[in-house]
C-alpha cells in the first residue's frame, strides 16, 4: 500500500465518523458530552468565595512597574482586603520580595 492511499483511507474514516457524529448529534440527540457541570463553592467557580476573593483583590489593588528599596518615612500599615499595605502620604506600597512595590488602589 503506497503512503498516498494510506493517507486517502485515513481521510475517508474520519470524514466518515465525523459525518456520523454530526448526524447522530441530529437525528437520535446523541452527543459526546451530556451536560456541562459547575458546582457552586468549588475553588475555581464564579460564585465561590475563595473566586469572588481573587477578582475582588485584583480589581481593588493593581501593582504598578515601580519598585523601591525602602519605604519613605511616616508610613503606616493598613489592610485593604486582606492585603497588608503599606500608605505613605498618597502612595500605598506592597512588599515584594526584599523591596516593595507601589500598588493602586480603587
Amino acid at each position: 500500500m503506497t503512503s498516498q492511499t494510506r493517507a486517502r483511507r485515513i481521510f475517508l474514516v474520519l470524514v466518515f465518523s465525523t459525518g456520523a457524529l454530526v448526524l447522530g448529534s441530529l437525528v437520535f440527540d446523541v452527543h459526546l458530552v451530556s451536560e456541562a457541570e459547575a458546582r457552586v463553592g468549588r475553588p475555581m467557580t464564579p460564585t465561590s468565595v475563595a473566586g469572588v476573593a481573587r477578582r475582588t483583590t485584583r480589581r481593588t489593588i493593581r501593582r504598578s512597574t515601580t519598585y523601591i528599596n525602602a519605604l519613605p518615612r511616616g508610613c503606616t500599615t493598613v489592610i485593604v482586603d486582606g492585603a497588608s499595605l503599606h500608605h505613605c502620604g498618597t502612595t500605598y506600597y506592597q512588599p515584594s520580595g526584599g523591596r516593595y512595590v507601589m500598588v493602586y488602589v480603587d
